[in-house]
């Protein structure tokens, strides 16, 4: 019996097959490597502003590229950005030049790398991966720009001292809007003890420590995905200042008072001064006007040295009245 001889026709269908295998073997390998998703769940890369991001389409060695086409934007309402050909230096550019051109490089046909990031920059970057052969597929770069953290401020309470103990309240501040931070505080050489009561805010720490430790120090770490700040403060110097404060507090309060009484009986005494001066000025300016009416007085009369006859005078007295005057004078003498 002769052996069957094997169909032309079938036998290039095994091969289509096997390239159509191999293709889509590409895609679902794309899909596994960092940043880049094919239809599962899209895990996104993270940047912080300013910094600089590469995208890397993955593909099965031997797989021969016709083009890649880059775009952002969902998957229902993306716009290609540019086209990358084999043979070429530079890319297609499609759309969006006057946004993206300047910042964006192709090292490779299948690398793409955004620089100087914006908060706009955030989305979902698409390549779409055609092979010889009519064969397509997607990539997806889902990308996430966060902005830098502020840097942070520890603000200290007025510490108090109880039963050897140094009980202070810190708080850590950001110069910038906290929705999207996180908080942390970090201690070194620091036994505390937790203060009672509900579940604090993470940015305020009430803290109590021992007056024997030495110089404890507490560090407020703020972070977001991509960044963190640290602020540090040492809390030796606040609970010896704190602990000074309570020592001296007993003679400063009786000083205090030993000053407002002495100021109590100066008050007292100026104005009792004030009051005997201002009744001496009285009596002075009394004495004074008393003088001044005894001196405007004008005689009666006096004798004109040229006639030797009597002439009288007086403010105000007709000569009749001032004769008057005189005789009832001289008869009461």
């Amino acid at each position: 019996m002769e052996p069957c001889s094997e169909d032309p026709h079938l036998r290039r269908a095994s091969w289509l097959l096997g390239l159509t295998s191999l293709l889509l073997s590409v895609c679902s390998t794309g899909a596994k490597s960092p940043g880049a998703q094919g239809s599962g769940a899209h895990v996104p890369l993270q940047k912080i502003q300013g910094a600089s991001v590469l995208f890397h389409v993955t593909k099965e060695p031997g797989a021969e590229l016709e083009e890649v086409s880059w775009g952002f934007g969902p998957e229902s309402n993306y716009r290609v950005l540019l086209k990358v050909h084999p043979g070429t230096d530079a890319p297609t550019w499609i759309s969006l030049q006057d946004k993206y051109q300047q910042r964006v490089h192709v090292p490779n046909m299948t690398s793409l790398r955004i620089e100087n990031l914006t908060s706009e920059d955030s989305g979902q970057y698409r390549a779409r991966i055609s092979f010889v052969g009519g064969i397509e597929c997607t990539q997806v770069f889902p990308l996430i720009i966060y902005e830098p953290v502020p840097p942070p401020q520890i603000l200290l309470g007025s510490p108090s001292i109880a039963a050897g103990w140094c009980n202070v309240t810190l708080e850590c501040r950001a110069s910038e809007d906290t929705e999207d931070l996180n908080v942390t505080w970090e201690s070194r050489g620091l036994e505390h003890r937790v203060t009672p009561g509900p579940a604090p805010n993470p940015w305020t720490l009430a803290v109590s420590l021992p007056l024997s430790q030495p110089s404890p120090s507490l560090s407020c770490v703020v972070s977001n995905q991509v960044d963190q700040k640290t602020a540090t403060l040492g809390l030796g110097e606040v609970c010896a200042h704190g602990s000074h404060g309570q020592a001296v507090a007993g003679p400063l309060q009786g000083i205090l008072w030993a000053v407002v009484i002495m100021l109590f009986f100066l008050g007292i005494g100026l104005y009792v001064w004030k009051t005997c001066k201002k009744k001496k000025n009285m009596e002075t300016e009394q004495g004074r006007l008393h003088f001044s009416f005894l001196a405007q007085i004008t005689p009666l009369f006096h004798w004109n040295l040229g006639s030797l006859s009597p002439s009288f005078c007086c403010s105000g007295v007709s000569p009749a009245e001032g004769m008057a005057g005189v005789n009832m004078a001289l008869g009461s003498e």
